[in-house]
Order: structure tokens, then C-alpha cells, then sequence
């Protein structure tokens, strides 16, 4: 055997690893790809509803009567419990709409502040402040409790003149109530047992005012059924002897 065929032995065994090296890094098919599908629109001879366009100037202000002027636009000197008995001066025997309200919670509305009254006895609670509209001050958020778990909500504004708008009100039986960044969220009974009907309340510059812009329906953990615990063991034939 000649020199060369001996200094080429050594390297037979490492040719089938050399030749695995090639596939080291390449990429591997994960199979086919599902076809994306749009939309599809269903019965299009049906002739939809029509949306009314939006005021181009902004839904108009709802100042609120028979209170003082804001200074600088701080509502954080703004009385909460005056503010919603002005607010039921200036709509008196009013039940539905958002200035709707039960006979017996606006009897303890009027009576918040009398001698002899108990604050805890008061609808009205305890006022929160954030920045809603981006203007860079806060607003007022006031809650109203009303019989059978419902709640007013509302929220307040100061223009640069000191009136006070009201940009917000609604409604509802309530779960609970929190502020996120600008948005105020509602947490409600969807209707559905077990899951939640979430609203979030956001201001739309256009309009001028807040809105529900969006609506979100969420299960609530641990409502999932529990299953039956099993029945206890008994001893075996075997095991009582």
C-alpha cells in the first residue's frame, strides 16, 4: 500500500459525520398552512338600518345648575353631595334616564348633611379624581347607591369658564367600578351565568363627552362546576378479615 492511501484511512470513519454536518441549522416544515378566509358577508339583499351621523360640534354640555363656579378648573373643591342635590333640583320627579332615580334614594339624598344624619346613611359616596379628558387635570367621579345593587355613575368636568359639565352618567347594577389610565369600567351581570359584562367608558374628543366604547363579556374564574367528591373507601372483603 502506497503513502497515500495510508494517510487517507483514518478520515473513512469521519466522512458519514462530515456528510450529517450539512443539514445542521436548516429549516424544517412544520406541514401546510391554513388557508386564511375573510369575512363573509350573509344575507346581502337585507336592507340594514341606517346610523344617524354624529352632531359635528359634540354632543352639547350638560352644565350643572345652582352651584358656584370652579376656580382653575380644580374640582377637588367641589362638594359631591351639593352637586347631586343640585342636580335634583334642576330635574325634579325624574325616575328613568340618567337622572333617574328611586323615590326613597332621593329622599335620602335631601336628607344627606341634616343634623342628626349619619354619613353612612348618605347615597352618595365618597368622590374619586383622575384625569379622563387628557387635559392634564382631573375630573370628578361621583357613585350614587340605589336600591337592589344599582348604582349611578357620573362624571364631572370644569370648563375654563368654572361651569361644571357633566360628561358622564349611567346607570346600572353594578359588580364594581374602576378606574384604568382615562377609562372608567363598569363590571356588571352579563345575564349569562357565571361571566361578566364589561364596559369601559372612554372620552371621545369629537363628541366631547364619554362614551362606552368598549364592551367585553369575561368568565369569571373558578365557576366551573366542581365535580362530586367521591364516596369514601370502604374496607375490602379481604382487608376486614
Amino acid at each position: 500500500m502506497n503513502r497515500a492511501a495510508l494517510l487517507a484511512l483514518p478520515l473513512l470513519p469521519l466522512l458519514p459525520l462530515l456528510a450529517g454536518c450539512g443539514d445542521a441549522g436548516g429549516l424544517v416544515a412544520a406541514g401546510p398552512t391554513a388557508t386564511a378566509s375573510g369575512p363573509v358577508h350573509l344575507w346581502p339583499s337585507h336592507r340594514g338600518a341606517s346610523v344617524p351621523p354624529a352632531e359635528p360640534g359634540g354632543a352639547p354640555p350638560e352644565y350643572v345648575q345652582g352651584l358656584a363656579r370652579v376656580t382653575d378648573q380644580n374640582v377637588h373643591g367641589v362638594d359631591p353631595v351639593a352637586l347631586v342635590q343640585a342636580e335634583l333640583a334642576a330635574h325634579p320627579n325624574t325616575d328613568v334616564g340618567p337622572d333617574g332615580m328611586p323615590p326613597e334614594t332621593v329622599a335620602a339624598i335631601k336628607a344627606c348633611g341634616r343634623a342628626g344624619q349619619p354619613r353612612e346613611q348618605c347615597p352618595v359616596l365618597a368622590p374619586y379624581y383622575r384625569d379622563l379628558t387628557g387635559n392634564g387635570r382631573d375630573e370628578l367621579v361621583v357613585g350614587i347607591e340605589m336600591p337592589d345593587r344599582m348604582m349611578s355613575v357620573r362624571a364631572y368636568t370644569a370648563d375654563p369658564d368654572g361651569r361644571l359639565n357633566r360628561i358622564m352618567a349611567t346607570t346600572q347594577t353594578v359588580v364594581a367600578v374602576d378606574l384604568a389610565g382615562r377609562d372608567v369600567v363598569l363590571r356588571v351581570p352579563s345575564g349569562n351565568p357565571g361571566y361578566e359584562l364589561i364596559t369601559a367608558w372612554s372620552w371621545d374628543e369629537k363628541q366631547r363627552t364619554m362614551l362606552p366604547a368598549r364592551e367585553q363579556i369575561v368568565r369569571l374564574p373558578g365557576t366551573a362546576q366542581s365535580p362530586a367528591p367521591s364516596p369514601p373507601l370502604k374496607p375490602s372483603v379481604e382487608g376486614a378479615r
